[in-house]
């Protein structure tokens, strides 16, 4: 009988999947089934966190993973054609309009995209079928939603008021669950999934983040906890046909 092989890595396109957060910068380099073949690598985010700053340390961090053949970028703010337009939680105003992904092109030589990086998570995560939202629990709170696997507009939910004029970031952010401690924490986050089920009446909920592990509640069959990993290994689906004419679609309109 014929053998089967996995394929030569190098017979096919590598890329450098970069997940921007508030406190940290972590990086590797995926093949298309996604897979980690160099990384994660991850470092502390700059303080300040600004546009040079970050990309600096963005280049020492990719620099011993090796071969890559494009770039990808999930980043914590509204973006749009390669744009940044807000970054709350990275706490300057010198992202704004800040060209991202071009800068990155430019230091390490491979073309680059650049997407929310709750977005990102969800491509890594998704089935593709029905109305999906996702929820990144880390310095802040992270949204997206996917109708039948297309991505919809960047809803900035995070910066939304939930309560007595706080955002939904100040009041389950990274923040928030150091004052208030776990306990407390998992309560608003159960009111944080009640009000997401009302304003969405989505069929599934990811939650996701590198504090989604500390969510203790008895979740129903339609909410999951999925892997942080997947902020990185998303990252390999703004490749994909499909994100490449909505990427053209949104350019047009900047």
């Amino acid at each position: 009988m014929p053998t089967t092989s996995k394929p030569d890595p190098r017979t096919q396109p590598l890329t450098l999947a970069i997940d921007i957060g508030g406190s940290h910068l972590k990086a590797g380099v995926l093949n298309l089934a996604a897979e980690m073949i160099a990384g994660p690598r991850h470092v502390e985010t700059p303080t300040p966190a600004k546009p040079e700053a970050v990309v600096a340390a963005l280049v020492e961090l990719a620099r011993p993973l090796g071969l890559f053949d494009r770039i990808s970028v999930g980043f914590p703010g509204v973006v749009r054609a390669g744009l940044v337009l807000t970054a709350p939680n990275l706490r300057t105003k010198d992202w704004h309009r800040f060209p991202l992904a071009a800068e990155l092109a430019r230091h390490l030589g491979k073309p680059a995209r650049i997407l929310n990086d709750a977005s990102i998570q969800g491509l890594g995560v998704i089935s593709g079928r029905g109305l999906e939202c996702v929820l990144t629990m880390g310095t802040g709170m992270g949204f997206a939603l996917f109708e039948n696997g297309r991505l919809g507009p960047h809803l900035e939910m995070s910066q939304h008021p939930v309560k007595t004029g706080r955002t939904y970031d100040q009041y389950v952010g990274n923040a928030a669950l150091h004052d208030i401690g776990a306990g407390h924490w998992n309560r608003r986050m159960r009111k944080v999934i009640g009000y997401m089920k009302v304003l969405v009446t989505y069929d599934t909920l990811y939650i996701g983040g590198g504090n989604a592990r500390l969510i203790k509640l008895q979740l129903p069959d339609n909410v999951k906890l999925v892997p942080n990993a997947a902020g990185i290994t998303g990252g390999i689906r703004l490749w994909d046909k499909r994100m490449a004419v909505a990427f053209e679609e949104r350019a047009a309109f900047m």
